[in-house]
């Protein structure tokens, strides 16, 4: 009977979980909710203080438990390990200040500091029996609550949703720590059982070196691509397998689990920096469809309204720790100033101040305790449910989605002839150039030639706005100076999302640097071999690709039509006369040279080949997600 209860429940979960989308999707047109939002008030709806349909059963509880250690794993897979430590090699003349990293920890550094303080004043008006642990819990952030919002919105690998990652990442974990150890010494004392931490991390330092070595063999790569497919499925199978296993590792140590869960996922970050994309989409899959929207209605169902009732002071307690969530991130929120609008800050500060899974765990595991008091736990729920619910509509409501505008037009930046001569080029197959340069009569006379031309430092961040790099879709770096190349292409990706960036760069150094942002580097000494050995070797190809006048082209174009995905080249009929030349996938060093039994996968970069009809009507085919 329990089995058949537990199947009704879950019927029930599933049914809500589908619901959700398309319900918010309609209060959308009103109001902006987040699927999350939605998730939790459905899960208050139907359970104890609602309808009290849900019955938790143990089977229902650990599909819940094991959403949220899902939900942590997922977030720790979207940490970019690469940023940081890139730019300080190129010596990059960011400000300290403006980075992710520093801003999250200033922003946790007032948060702790103002909740500390509100948690006295709580105790001495006589509504807290512990100020440091209301204090602690007071500066958490649900790191569960900011991720699927920024992944919603489309931001989270924006230098923004970066930052309000980290943040969120640093207000989330170490008050997790600093719980566990400050409730240990309370209990416990002081013991050497709070060293095994180290050992965790000692455990996560050597496993993420291990892989990044393994991932370093193509051997390895190929073995693993060999096994990706059907019923083996190996990397899906060994990232459950190495989930459950930080989940084992970090609760055997005495550590909270769902720190296990996010460094397993910090783990495949760190070791397939490059070629982690099909694998996030599958696993975004399996979480954010199913174990995800578990977690999140549980979380309305355990809500009890009638144990905040039952005690005055919580009912007043309640209001009070509300506003002093709010005041606790917005004020220290207004660090990100330093790096974005006031907009972007105050938005960023509402959305911060999200209390979840973690205010609710401390708060249930300091009333076993008999550390606080039964209204005060109830207050604490109240508080993480108002916080995770109105949080998300606030920041949507602050900073609402830009229109989405189509991006076009290229920004060159140099002056010279070779910079002239592309942007002629461009102008012919029908783009938009801009010209940013410092020499003055350049400019002129590229703005009389009927170029839109911005004088100013090409690595600046103001000059390249006002060249329209928010609504670029490419830029061709040909300054003669590295540095400035370096600059304004790491600002093109990073700040303004640009997807197409090319740089002209001749030492080995910047080449590498520049290729680990994402660049596509041209050495001109490379170039110029290569052209000479086309017109040695290649002759009648080279003319068509110089000589063609727009007749011959070709071009890249990204696999996301399902309905090619998984099928042989020779049943894709493109329109025209348009060929395959070639096929880039994730996880392959080479270009694949395609041929008829070659299977076509869903993320590969088409080379395709013919004239510009043809490649317009096959991109629009190859690229349509639908």
């Amino acid at each position: 009977m329990a089995k058949h209860e537990a199947f009704q429940s879950l019927l029930l979960l599933t049914l809500l979980a589908a619901a959700m989308p398309l319900i918010v999707r309609r209060i959308g047109k009103v109001v902006r909710v987040p699927i999350v939002v939605g998730e939790i008030v459905a899960g208050i709806v139907v359970g104890r203080s609602g309808l009290n349909l849900v019955h938790e059963t143990p089977s229902i509880t650990f599909l819940a438990d094991f959403g949220f250690i899902f939900l942590m794993f997922l977030s720790g897979l979207e940490l970019e390990f690469g940023g940081p430590s890139e730019a300080s090699r190129s010596k990059q003349r960011q400000s300290l200040w403006s980075q992710p990293g520093w801003l999250g920890s200033v922003n946790f550094a007032l948060t702790l500091f103002l909740a500390t303080g509100i948690g006295i004043l709580l105790w001495k008006g006589g509504m807290t029996r512990n100020p440091i642990l209301l204090g602690l819990i007071l500066s958490t952030t649900s790191l569960g609550i900011v991720v699927p919002v920024l992944k919603e919105r489309g931001v989270i690998a924006s230098p923004y949703g970066q930052c309000l990652l980290s943040a969120a990442l640093i207000s989330d974990f170490v008050p997790m720590l600093l719980l566990g150890l400050y409730i240990s010494v309370l209990t416990k004392g002081l013991s050497w059982n709070l060293l095994l931490f180290l050992v965790l991390l000692i455990a996560f330092v050597l496993a993420a070196r291990l892989g990044r070595w393994a991932n370093s063999y193509p051997a390895i790569r190929r073995g693993l691509e060999e096994l990706s497919h059907a019923t083996a499925q190996i990397r899906i199978r060994g990232t459950f397998a190495l989930i459950v296993l930080w989940v084992v590792l970090a609760g055997s140590l005495g550590v909270e689990v769902i720190l296990g869960a996010f460094m397993a996922g910090a783990i495949i970050a760190q070791s397939r920096r490059a070629t982690r994309g099909r694998l996030e989409e599958q696993l975004d899959a399996i979480g954010y469809g199913f174990f995800i929207p578990i977690f999140f209605i549980m979380v309305g169902a355990r809500f009890d309204l009638a144990a905040l009732g039952a005690s005055a002071r919580a009912l007043w307690l309640a209001p009070a720790l509300i506003v002093a969530a709010y005041f606790t991130n917005l004020l220290p929120s207004l660090c990100l100033r330093l790096r974005f609008s006031w907009r972007e800050s105050i938005a960023g500060g509402f959305l911060l101040a999200s209390r979840l899974s973690l205010a609710i765990a401390a708060a249930a595991i300091a009333f076993q305790l008999n550390l606080i008091a039964s209204g005060t736990n109830s207050a604490i729920i109240l508080v993480a449910i108002v916080t995770c619910t109105c949080s998300p509509i606030l920041f949507n409501r602050i900073l609402p989605p830009r229109d989405e505008q189509e991006r076009a037009g290229t920004i060159i930046l140099g002056t010279d002839f070779l910079a002239e001569m592309l942007g002629q080029r461009l102008v012919r197959d029908g783009e938009t150039v801009t010209f940013i340069g410092r020499d003055g009569s350049r400019l002129a006379n590229l703005e009389q030639t009927g170029f839109r031309v911005i004088a100013g430092a090409p690595d600046q961040e103001d000059t390249l706005r006002q060249a329209g790099a928010e609504l670029a879709q490419s830029l061709v770096a040909l300054a003669n100076d590295p540095e400035v190349v370096l600059h304004a292409c790491r600002y093109a990706r990073q700040l303004f999302g640009i997807p197409s960036v090319v740089a002209r760069a001749e030492q080995v150094e910047h080449v590498r640097t520049l290729q680990a942002l994402g660049i596509q580097v041209v050495q001109p000494a490379m170039a110029m071999a290569m052209a000479l050995e086309g017109a040695l070797h290649f002759p009648a190809a080279l003319s068509l690709l110089t000589e063609g006048n727009g007749e011959f082209d070709l071009t890249d174009v990204l696999l996301t039509n399902p309905r090619i995905a998984d099928r042989p080249l020779r049943e894709l009929h493109l329109p025209g006369r348009a060929l395959v030349l070639g096929i880039r996938r994730q996880g392959e060093a080479e270009v694949l040279v395609p041929n008829g039994d070659t299977i076509l996968r869903r993320g590969d970069v088409l080379m395709l080949c013919g004239n510009t009809r043809a490649l317009t009507e096959a991109t629009g085919w190859i690229a349509n997600p639908f």
